[in-house]
This record gives structure tokens, C-alpha cells and sequence, in this order.
């Protein structure tokens, strides 16, 4: 039986080609899975990051007075006062006992809209 396998292997020696001198793959190819490593980074990651940052900046820079507000903590609350100079925001959680809540600028979640006034909610 090892005879058999020792003729097979040197047959097949024979038979397969010589290694020769192989062609050097061209430069670019080594960086092209890094490139689309990036790419793929780039619009799954970065892009839609940078959309919801510039989503949250307009939507802080609009914010006004009477707007209704959630907060990153997940309070609701209006707004009372803005101020965008020191970064911090007034927002009013109960009516009945007016307590406030003074904020930074950047823990404002969603703005929900304005809030009703007391016109509409005796209707």
C-alpha cells in the first residue's frame, strides 16, 4: 500500500507544472477592500449620523416659547424661556403647581409642537 501512494505522489509531481515567476498583482488591488471598507462605513454609519445631528440642531434652533417638548429623560414639559447664548432652556412640567425645570439646550429630545392654549381647551 505505501508503494502505491509513493507512485501516486510522484506521478502526480511529475505531472503538475512547475512553479514559475508569478505576476505581481497591481498596487491598487491591496487597497481596494480597504476603500470599500470605507464606503460601507461611510453610508451606513457617518452619513446618517451626520443627518440626525443636523436634523437636531435645526430643530433646537427653532425651538420657541409655548413649544411642547420631550426630553432625553423622557419628561414632557413646554417651554418657557430660551436662551441660546448660555445653552439652557426653561420648560414648564405642571401647571397646577408651576414647577420648572431649567436645562441644557442639548436635552431636548423632540419638539412636539406648540401647546394648546386655553381657548382651545375649554372647547
Amino acid at each position: 500500500m505505501n508503494t502505491v501512494f509513493l507512485a501516486t505522489i510522484f506521478l502526480l509531481a511529475e505531472v503538475a507544472p512547475a512553479p514559475g515567476p508569478e505576476a505581481a498583482p497591481p498596487w491598487w488591488s491591496s487597497f481596494l477592500p480597504m476603500v470599500l471598507i470605507f464606503a460601507v462605513f461611510w453610508f451606513l454609519i457617518l452619513r446618517p449620523m451626520n443627518r440626525e445631528k443636523s436634523r437636531q440642531a435645526s430643530l433646537l434652533s427653532a425651538m420657541k416659547k409655548n413649544d411642547r417638548v420631550l426630553t432625553n429623560s423622557g419628561i414632557y414639559g413646554v417651554v418657557t424661556n430660551v436662551s441660546k447664548e448660555s445653552n439652557e432652556v426653561t420648560i414648564r412640567v405642571d401647571e397646577s403647581n408651576n414647577v420648572k425645570l431649567r436645562m441644557t439646550l442639548n436635552s431636548i429630545a423632540q419638539v412636539l409642537g406648540d401647546a394648546p392654549t386655553a381657548d382651545a381647551t375649554s372647547n
